[in-house]
């Protein structure tokens, strides 16, 4: 037999596959809903991944095509099968089959066309897969506990239920095992598409035929994963099957009516503008007596740092060192002579200090790029900025500079936060709208969040409600999301970040030590040679009385 027919035989069966799915994509329908068939199920962007590809890749259950048969995942596989044949149970009279082939292979292009990757499956192992998949999570959402206080009664619960919570691993560890299935099944790449979850429950309960107990099952699950939870349940359950699936769900929750106001922002833009050009217009002349302070100043350092030139030329030139020795003819001219060259060591050192202020100043200016401008949470409250949490979402972000009070959403952190933030953005940034509400949103919770005394203070304030354990844990993982994939301008967070710059910089003590940092810190090198030479000239004078009786010149004054 020949060694190569096997694989022409899997590469003949490939292709013929691949002929029959693109036929039977030709004969369906063209008039097809565009948003139908719209892909919303992406790989995540390999800038995103390379940053802690942990919170990007399912760790213990693979959800979808994207993820299947990995080798590290296959011991669920099998509990999976078990939570088929619990739905095999309830389908009776029908059977699983029933399900496979008239809903899921039936809906073939549709679940393709959801990926953006090319799945290289045929029709009937993408079909089981998914259904297998399917089967899975939805008897694990029906044992979601819809509270955080109720797990261990819904833990309980289910050690009756048919499906446990218990069944992968031991008692000790099910609550652990509990959020690493809820870290993966919102992962991006393990999504699989919701309308197969609304088909199967259907099929499971026929009385709920307006999918209530669904949708109150993914109410109470986006409610436990959203960081900001300003949820409007009506509205959630007659929209929620619209969704794609679950991180899409998860996200419309989290950015609900955000992106309607950054359509319709405009008119609050010229406003903001028209009252930030009055705030302005009572430091206009503070303006102009820091321009003249300035150019004055500048001219200080022009003349010292000439100066500095001059002296340095002669200080340490041997023939002006020699003509000091000779004119003054003293003894102790070894003395003098080293007070002198120690005039060029100090112009070095001043010299090297100006070139590392620079490289220090130049090195900062890189850093910000990753960083938004913005001040700490630390830095605001000393100049009597105060934080105040809202009841709304996203769009409730401002700040008052009347009442010097920043508003912020209260958002809820938990040992799912990170990952829940870092593929919601994930998806953000594929599915590129208008305005990346909450990449900007978490650039500014970074921005501002530094150290855990920051977190403490937005804790004490009632913006942070923190169930991890320290604030310190808080600030490191705000300060481990670099998430940016491209520049971003939201109109709503933007005016704020604006309003709190403009008021930082406005106060008096920023002013003060921002004058400082420029005049005097800025100048330290001139100061420090100027005492230099003074020093020197001090020892001059002294060497100098002491071979000349100076008293009698004394005595005059």
């Amino acid at each position: 037999m020949n060694p190569m027919e096997p694989t022409l035989s899997h590469n003949f069966c490939h292709d013929h596959e691949w002929v029959i799915n693109i036929s039977r994509s030709l004969e369906g329908d063209t008039e097809d809903n565009e948003e139908l068939f719209s892909t919303r199920i992406f790989n995540v962007p390999k800038s995103l991944l390379s940053s802690k590809k942990e919170a990007y890749t399912p760790q213990i259950i693979a959800l979808g095509p994207y993820h299947h048969r990995r080798p590290e995942l296959l011991d669920t596989e099998r509990h999976k099968l078990d939570a088929a044949k619990k739905i095999q149970n309830k389908l009776k009279p029908l059977k699983f089959i029933d399900f496979v082939t008239n809903t899921v292979a039936q809906n073939d292009n549709h679940i393709r066309s959801s990926y953006n990757r090319f799945l290289n499956l045929d029709q009937e192992t993408l079909a089981w897969m998914l259904a297998i998949d399917t089967s899975f999570l939805l008897l694990y959402l029906k044992t979601y506990p819809s509270d955080r206080r109720r797990l261990q009664r819904s833990v309980s619960l289910s050690r009756r239920n048919s499906f446990k919570i218990g069944h992968f691993v031991g008692c000790s560890r099910r609550n652990t095992w509990h959020q690493m299935v809820i870290r993966d099944i919102i992962m991006l790449e393990n999504q699989i598409p919701l309308f197969l979850l609304r088909e199967l429950y259907n099929l499971c309960y026929p009385e709920d035929d307006k999918n209530e107990g669904l949708s109150s099952t993914l109410v109470s699950f986006c409610k436990d994963l959203a960081p900001v939870k300003h949820i409007d349940e009506e509205r959630f359950k007659e929209e929620c099957f619209t969704s794609a699936h679950l991180l899409e769900l998860l996200y419309h929750t989290v950015c609900a009516h955000c992106h309607h106001q950054v359509e319709d922002i405009s008119i609050n833009i010229v406003d903001q503008e028209q009252e930030k050009e009055n705030m302005d217009q009572n430091d206009r002349d503070v303006g102009r007596f820091k321009s003249a302070i300035n150019s004055i100043v500048l001219f200080i350092r022009f003349l010292v740092g000439a100066t500095m030139q001059l002296l340095s030329k002669i200080l340490t030139c041997k023939l002006a060192l020699q003509l000091i020795k000779v004119v003054l003819n003293i003894r102790g001219k070894s003395a003098i002579s080293d007070a002198v060259l120690s005039a060029g060591d100090v112009v070095e050192e001043a010299n090297s200090a100006v070139a590392q202020a620079q490289a220090q100043q130049g090195e900062s200016e890189g850093l910000s790029v990753e960083e938004i401008a913005i001040p700490s949470v630390e830095e605001l409250t000393k100049i009597g900025v105060t934080f105040r949490p809202t009841n709304g979402g996203l769009s409730t972000v401002k700040f008052d500079a009347s009442s010097a009070t920043f508003h912020l959403p209260v958002v809820h952190l938990n040992e799912n936060s990170d990952v829940v933030l870092r593929n919601l953005v994930a998806y953000e940034a594929c599915v590129a709208p208008e305005g990346m509400v909450l990449t900007r949103y978490t650039e500014l919770m970074n921005g501002i969040i530094d150290t855990e005394e920051d977190v403490r203070i937005l804790r004490e304030s009632g913006v942070v409600v923190n169930r991890l354990k320290s604030d310190r844990e808080a600030a490191s993982m705000f300060n481990g999301m670099t998430l940016s994939v491209k520049v971003t301008n939201v109109p709503v967070l933007d005016r704020a970040i604006e309003s709190v710059n403009g008021y930082y910089d406005g106060s008096w003590k920023v002013k003060v030590k921002g004058g400082m940092k420029k005049y005097v810190y800025a100048s330290w090198p001139c100061l420090t040679f100027l005492a230099a030479n003074l020093i020197i000239c001090l020892t001059a004078v002294e060497a100098l009385c002491s071979l000349y009786t100076c008293s009698k010149w004394m005595a005059a004054f």
